[in-house]
């Protein structure tokens, strides 16, 4: 009986001591405006469980979606004023802090969505992101996460920038977009996104642009029926978190987080892809009708939307042009 006891002693002590051993050394909170029911919170999900994974639960992470950690901004600064927090950046946010960087949230800037890796392999976007982390201790560990091309959600068809003359539409606190809207003829009206249902159902604004994705999330196709289907940006996202808090961490855990980022880049990008054609059918079957680009003057748009580039003089002399000569 006694030896049966201290067998069971000592089981128990192991399930006690592995429990205490295994505990993370890092712990995250890792939040999003976005809604839980989109791509980018699995994208966020599967690079969670694949750090913990691969880092034997020395880094754990916890993922939130719907603005649970506060607006962009503030959960920006959060991470910068070194929070353990991971979040996801947008270059036109990013701009906020190292303004060449808002460069790449500019209208209609890529042809095609894969010129966007010519960007990632550059010394231009190296140059950049070391700048971004020297002016404000941010690190973006990736940015190749496809968000999708973002589209016009209103009641009547948008065919052309004539279409857009004093549409009250809503617009995030950032330049990018408020310029851009602005050269369209718009009234950009700025929201946080988590407010955006309500100013749709209020008629603060009119119209609203977001992601296919991001517009199911957000239930918006319950107060607009009509997307417009401009392409006006293509957009990119990134997993963000504190600089001095990665070069704190050992090489194997930084290589570990830096691995799955763009393991998880990529994971986003296929699933933004592949599911695209499914979310149309989806609204189509919620009654929303949809204006294809082949029915949109896009080269109007593009003309009209061409001096928003000229919008910003803190910019790097010449950016636009260095920029599009690494999309050549």
């Amino acid at each position: 009986m006694l030896k049966k006891f201290k067998i069971v002693s000592l089981i128990l002590l192991l399930i006690i001591f592995s429990k205490f051993s295994f505990a993370a050394d890092y712990t995250f909170k890792f939040g999003t405006v976005s809604a839980d029911t989109e791509p980018l919170l699995d994208a966020m999900r599967y690079m969670a469980k694949n750090i913990e994974d691969k880092s034997n639960n020395r880094i754990k992470i916890d993922v939130y979606g719907g603005a649970v950690l506060g607006t962009n901004k503030e959960v920006y600064e959060q991470v910068k004023n070194g929070a353990m927090v991971m979040t996801i950046a947008d270059p036109g946010y990013l701009s906020d802090y190292y303004p060449d960087l808002g460069v790449l949230n500019g209208p209609y800037l890529l042809a095609d969505i894969a010129d966007f890796d010519k960007i990632l392999k550059s010394d231009w976007y190296k140059t950049s992101l070391d700048k971004l982390t020297e002016a404000s201790d941010l690190k973006v560990t990736a940015m190749n996460w496809l968000f999708g091309a973002r589209h016009i959600i209103t009641d009547k068809p948008i065919r052309s920038p004539a279409d857009m003359k004093d549409v009250p539409i809503r617009v995030p606190p950032n330049v990018m977009w408020v310029e851009t809207f602005k050269s369209m003829g718009a009234k950009g009206t700025q929201v946080a996104w988590a407010e955006v249902y309500g100013a749709l159902s209020t008629g603060l604004v009119d119209a609203a642009e977001a992601p296919i994705a991001s517009i199911i999330g957000a239930k918006l196709y319950e107060q607009k029926k009509i997307i417009s289907m401009t392409g006006h940006f293509k957009s990119f996202v990134a997993p963000m978190m504190n600089a001095k808090i990665f070069d704190s961490m050992p090489n194997d855990l930084q290589q570990i987080i830096i691995e799955e980022s763009i393991s998880a880049g990529k994971y986003m990008t296929k699933l933004t892809i592949e599911g695209e054609e499914e979310r149309i059918k989806q609204l189509q079957a919620e009654g929303i009708t949809f204006v294809r680009a082949s029915e949109i003057d896009i080269p109007a748009f593009q003309k009209a939307t061409a001096p928003t580039y000229n919008a910003f003089p803190e910019w790097s002399d010449g950016l636009y042009e260095t920029v599009q000569s690494i999309l050549k």
